[in-house]
C-alpha cells in the first residue's frame, strides 16, 4: 500500500502526541528555564515528527533513513532532557510518566521502521 501522506504514518502521529505532552510539561517549568531547558526540550520534541515528515518526502530510501536516524537522535535527546527535569526537581517522575511512555513507544516504532527500510 502506497502512503498518500506522512500524516498516515502511526510513528508520525505518535510523535505529534509526544510534542503535545512535552508542551504541557514544559509549561510547568520555572520561568528562568524559558530560554534554557524549556526551549531545548520543545525543540527536540518538535524535531522528531519534523524529521519523519521530511524524510518521508525524500525520493531516495537512504535519505529517508538518515532523517529517521536524526529523529531517533532527537528522541534520545528528549528522553535525556526529561530525566534532567526530574533530577533538578522541576517535575516529578509521576508528572513525566506519560511522556516517558510515549518516548518508549516512539523509539520502538522508529526502530521497526528503520529496520524495515534498511537494505
Amino acid at each position: 500500500m502506497q502512503l498518500k501522506s506522512f500524516r498516515e504514518l502511526l510513528v508520525w502521529q505518535r510523535a505529534i502526541d509526544l510534542v503535545e505532552e512535552v508542551y504541557h510539561l514544559t509549561a510547568m517549568l520555572p520561568k528562568a528555564e524559558q530560554y534554557g531547558l524549556r526551549s531545548q526540550t520543545q525543540r527536540a520534541a518538535v524535531s522528531i515528527p519534523s524529521n519523519i515528515a521530511e524524510g518521508c518526502g525524500r525520493s531516495h530510501p537512504g535519505d529517508y533513513l538518515r532523517f529517521l536516524s536524526i529523529a531517533n537522535g532527537s528522541l534520545l535527546e528528549l528522553d535525556t532532557q526529561l530525566e534532567v527535569t526530574i533530577r533538578l526537581g522541576f517535575l516529578s517522575r509521576e508528572q513525566v510518566h506519560k511522556a516517558t511512555g510515549l518516548v518508549k513507544e516512539e523509539g520502538k516504532m522508529l526502530f521497526r521502521l528503520i529496520q524495515t527500510l534498511k537494505p
